[in-house]
């Protein structure tokens, strides 16, 4: 399962500063499979959930998917709640990752799928949890990535389960994903309901991002003050970031915290240009002075004005118009709202139509303040956090490209095109989606279009539909639909984009790897990879070797 470099498979990037932890032995083999994962990472110890939740103290484990909440109080809560209802708990793994612009789980997930494995195992043999659920996407590499290697497991085998999730950017949303699990509509629940008290089966579920159950396993091998020697004291460790965008060399990058941001962006080859996209499209702006200083952590960004988020990092290079880039996105999230609150289906697509008309000239100072306002009526205003996400990130871009916004309110145009330097979903789902399309040789403007379908359409001052340029969204097939038989002219259909010509004739295989017998265990039965006989933890013996080329590096990186 090992072929001779990762882009045989395409699969993400590689890059360091400072010694590897969650990528080591990523430098001389594409993928750890059991053997591999052994070798290098050696076995987990094992844990009580009381150790457990200690260790994760001392160390301030947080979230790894945006949110950053302490893992402590979530596994504690999870471990109350259990007591109290005097049921079993449930473990699963968030490995969805709907954001276009991140690929560090992705990478975990195809290149060592063991790391999150069993840092899921350890918890749940910690709090007795019966079955453990990944929750994934669509991405074929990764999903069989994983499954092969809970097949080469047999503690694995028996506990675990993977569930797919749609391809859109709110299925990482936890309500979200817990609905999909239980059968129900994947989309975020309309009142915010606890997981770790009523999650999946209505039991309490522990659930987690799976970079963070990466972190777990790692911290676990090292302990609280190995683990804190690298990384700023009030944030230790490293983190993983997807720099993309304007990058030569897109990676996801592997850093202590606290290191400059502008040194994984030259390593990376990835211009600043106006300024740099951090924490993703539910992120906020940075110039490029202030992005090449800023130091890699939660703290360090927020203080600057940023986000960390899920880590991921898009600078926009020279050459793009910025508020284009912005328009894009922001029609790409108005998209993918879930239609369920109000103020999110019609305010985060007002948004974007406040935003288009600046970039295309035609809404002058108007435009702005009408963006303005979309966003205060989105803001805070929703089931999930997705318009909060949204607003964040199209304000702050109307505060740092105050240049580029000037051109486009006085003068029409910065005089620069859109280059599509923001990634945004472009496989076969994308490709294939349902969209409103006007005959303009039947159109005579009679506006009812608008009136059934807000959400898409609205008039222009002559009273013609503008359109949106975004798939219809399931829960609008059914308005736009109708907006389609009711044109009183037949102007208006539903179609199809055809599917982009790709020089790939299918998916890359990838071998099936040999059935192992699992790694070392003590009498009781396994459920895990990577977990050893249950023991007195002590931090201070030596759990792995540690060697700088492709082990599990502790020191400071230089």
């Amino acid at each position: 399962m090992n072929p001779s470099s990762p882009a045989e498979l395409d699969v993400p990037t590689i890059m360091r500063i400072g010694a590897a932890r969650m990528t080591a032995g990523l430098d001389r083999m594409t993928r750890l499979d059991l053997d591999a994962h052994s070798e290098i990472f050696g076995p987990l110890p094992r844990m009580s959930a009381d150790d457990i939740v200690e260790m994760c103290e001392q160390a301030d484990l947080r979230g790894q998917g945006g949110a950053a909440f302490p893992f402590a109080r979530k596994l504690q809560a999870v471990m109350d709640a259990s007591q109290k209802k005097d049921e079993p708990a449930i473990v699963v793994v968030n490995c969805t990752e709907g954001e276009p612009g991140s690929f560090k789980d992705k990478m975990l997930m195809i290149r060592s799928p063991y790391l999150i494995l069993s840092g899921a195992a350890l918890v749940a043999e910690a709090i007795g949890a019966d079955e453990i659920i990944i929750g994934v996407t669509g991405n074929e590499l990764a999903n069989r990535s994983i499954e092969e290697a809970v097949a080469a497991e047999p503690g694995l085998r028996k506990r675990v389960r993977v569930v797919q999730a749609p391809e859109r950017f709110i299925s990482g949303e936890s309500g979200a994903l817990v609905r999909g699990i239980n059968g129900k509509k994947h989309v975020p629940p309309g009142r915010k309901q606890l997981a770790a008290e009523r999650g999946v089966d209505d039991l309490p579920t522990l659930l987690s991002n799976a970079s963070t159950f990466a972190q777990l396993s790692v911290l676990s091998l090292l302990g609280p003050a190995r683990y804190a020697s690298v990384g700023v004291p009030e944030e230790p460790g490293t983190v993983l970031l997807s720099v993309s965008g304007s990058a030569r060399r897109p990676a996801v990058v592997e850093c202590p915290t606290g290191v400059p941001l502008g040194v994984a962006l030259d390593i990376c080859q990835a211009p600043a240009g106006d300024g740099v996209l951090v924490g993703g499209y539910h992120g906020m702006w940075l110039g490029s002075e202030a992005a090449y200083q800023v130091p890699v952590g939660r703290e360090g960004l927020a203080a600057a004005g940023g986000a960390f988020g899920a880590g991921v990092i898009l600078p926009l290079g020279d050459g793009t118009c910025p508020l284009g880039e912005v328009a894009r996105v922001a029609s790409y999230l108005a998209g993918e709202s879930a239609g369920q609150c109000g103020p999110c289906k019609l305010g985060l697509p007002n948004l974007a139509r406040a935003m288009q008309s600046i970039v295309d000239g035609s809404g002058g100072l108007e435009a702005v303040d009408v963006a303005r306002r979309a966003a205060a009526t989105a803001n805070k205003r929703g089931a999930c956090a997705h318009p909060d996400g949204a607003v964040r990130f199209a304000l702050s871009a109307l505060e740092v490209f105050t240049e580029d916004l000037a051109a486009h309110v006085f003068h029409g145009s910065c005089g620069r095109p859109v280059l599509g330097v923001l990634p945004l979903p472009a496989g076969p789902e994308a490709e294939s989606d349902t969209r409103l399309m006007v005959d303009w040789v039947r159109c005579q403007g009679h506006g009812l279009c608008a009136h059934l379908v807000p959400e898409l359409i609205h008039l222009d001052s002559s009273g013609y539909p503008v359109i949106m340029n975004i798939p219809v969204p399931s829960w609008l097939e059914k308005d736009a639909k109708q907006a389609v038989s009711m044109c009183p002219a037949l102007a208006l259909r539903l179609a199809k984009a055809p599917p982009k010509p790709s020089a790939d004739s299918g998916p890359t295989p990838i071998p099936a790897p040999a059935l192992r017998a699992g790694l070392p265990r003590g009498k009781r039965r396994s459920i895990s990879a990577g977990l050893g006989r249950k023991k007195r933890v002590n931090h201070g013996e030596p759990l792995l070797s540690v060697r700088h080329d492709h082990g599990l590096g502790m020191g400071r990186g230089r």
